[in-house]
């Protein structure tokens, strides 16, 4: 009911300018321009780390080689919503996103500690870490493809 209560109110709010099928032609836009934002976001944190199935590790070290952090700054804690904090993302799910900057210093020392790697990126070598992970994704795909 709820998801379809949704569709009404932005019919009513889109659809007295836009008409029926502008307002559809609108919210296909967003939902296009979300997802690629959401995959890129999500993405750029899990992708290109490189893990594998170790019997040997525990919980801890393992959530830090599945994921890294990009670094933080005002517009990257905003454009990717702090999911730029992806590594406390892991460790605390439940902590409210805005919160995980509080956390960072203390799972730092942790890692620090426990002689951990944290890693943490910048916007752009992280994108780019996407973009040499999806040529390697195409290039094995061409390969099994066309050489058979």
């Amino acid at each position: 009911m709820w998801m379809f209560s949704f569709f009404v109110r932005f019919y009513y709010m889109f659809g007295p300018s836009l008409g029926l099928w502008g307002a559809f032609k609108l919210y296909m836009f967003v939902r296009f321009i979300e997802s690629h934002w959401f995959v890129w976001v999500t993405q750029m944190n899990h992708i290109p780390m490189d893990i594998g199935r170790d019997p040997g590790s525990n919980w801890l070290t393992h959530q830090l080689a599945a994921t890294c952090n990009v670094e933080s700054s005002m517009f990257n804690d905003w454009f990717t919503g702090h999911l730029n904090f992806q590594i406390e993302h892991h460790l605390f799910p439940t902590m409210p996103r805005h919160n995980y900057h509080k956390v960072t210093p203390l799972v730092k020392s942790l890692c620090k500690k426990h002689n951990v790697e944290y890693q943490c990126k910048t916007l752009q070598s992280a994108w780019w870490d996407i973009v040499k992970s999806l040529k390697k994704s195409g290039e094995i795909w061409y390969d099994a493809y066309y050489n058979q």
